[in-house]
């Protein structure tokens, strides 16, 4: 049924959850995990775009990305299910979307913060653009999830 599961993860506790899922999920199906962190460098109202903070955002981006990929490394060694990390740039859910399309993912299972409407209008919410862009389907989980 699953043969390649996406994770798109930020390193929090949603995301670990998640992976929780993705793992289990694949133990199950015999499938490959790809776990996945986007570096922003999407303009949002946040973003200055003078070359020096985009760098320094960069930086701090990819230092984050090789945590949460670290994390997510150490979690898959407790299961038997193959793994697969990448770190990419770009606006965060059209990089997912694009890594998806590219690998030929059957599951993409992410994470989600759970913000109030209020929040979602102000950040906008990343699960909630792969769900309505994404062409499989999408499995979200809360920090709250059980294994």
């Amino acid at each position: 049924m699953y043969d390649h599961i996406l994770l798109p993860t930020d390193g929090s506790d949603h995301s670990t959850a998640a992976a929780r899922q993705a793992l289990g999920l694949a133990e199950t199906f015999d499938a490959t995990v790809h776990g996945l962190y986007v570096v922003d460098t999407g303009t949002n109202w946040l973003t200055v775009s003078k070359l020096d903070v985009e760098e320094s955002l960069r930086e701090v981006s990819e230092v984050a990305g090789d945590r949460a990929l670290t994390a997510f490394e150490d979690l898959a060694a407790g299961y038997d299910a193959p793994t697969r990390t990448e770190v990419r740039e770009g606006s965060v859910d059209e990089a997912i979307l694009g890594y998806a399309a590219d690998h030929d993912v059957d599951l993409v299972v992410m994470g989600t913060h759970g913000r109030d409407s209020v929040a979602r209008r102000v950040v906008g919410s990343v699960a909630e653009r792969v769900v309505r862009g994404a062409t499989v389907p999408v499995m979200t989980v809360s920090a709250s999830a059980t294994e």
